[in-house]
């Protein structure tokens, strides 16, 4: 037995032994300094959270408490004044935002009349020749075609 004397480490246990290896493994995977530090600061900012999550909560509930019945008295003067600054928030918003249509559009059509070709100029373009197109093919129609009418009406009403 001399021959197979096993080495023991200095924790009293054997290298082969099952909790040894596990205690390799955890030594392995053992988090750095920094990641401790991190862990830490997760934890207390974490916590901090928390706690104002719960004062804040609290206080909601306080008020509500205390001015939910005030708030209940007062209501018939608070649901016009909401209405009233809804309608006026609204009406604002509107008319900044024509006012930024309204804009945008001037300076497209400055910069179309100028030459300079804005964005969309080309199908301008293409449909005002498609409409001077259209106006003259019906020009023509009406001239071809609106002699023969003419003749027709004379017939239906020969006094006319």
């Amino acid at each position: 037995m001399a021959d197979r004397q096993q080495h023991v480490h200095a924790h009293g246990e054997r290298p082969d032994s099952p909790s040894a290896a596990l205690l390799r493994r955890v030594q392995t995977h053992a988090p750095n300094s920094t990641q401790v530090v991190g862990f830490l600061a997760l934890l207390v900012s974490g916590a901090v959270l928390l706690l104002l999550t719960g004062l804040t909560l609290t206080g909601a509930v306080v008020a509500l408490v205390f001015l939910g019945p005030i708030a209940l008295l007062t209501s018939p003067i608070w649901v016009p004044v909401a209405i009233a600054v809804t309608v006026l928030a609204a009406a604002a918003l509107s008319a900044c935002g024509f006012a930024v249509a309204a804009l945008a559009t001037g300076t497209w059509m400055y910069r179309y009349f100028t030459g300079r070709h804005p964005v969309g100029a080309d199908r301008v373009d293409y449909a005002r020749s498609r409409i001077a197109d259209t106006a003259s093919n019906v020009k023509d129609y009406a001239r071809e075609y609106g002699g023969y009418l003419h003749s027709r009406s004379k017939d239906a009403a020969p006094g006319a």
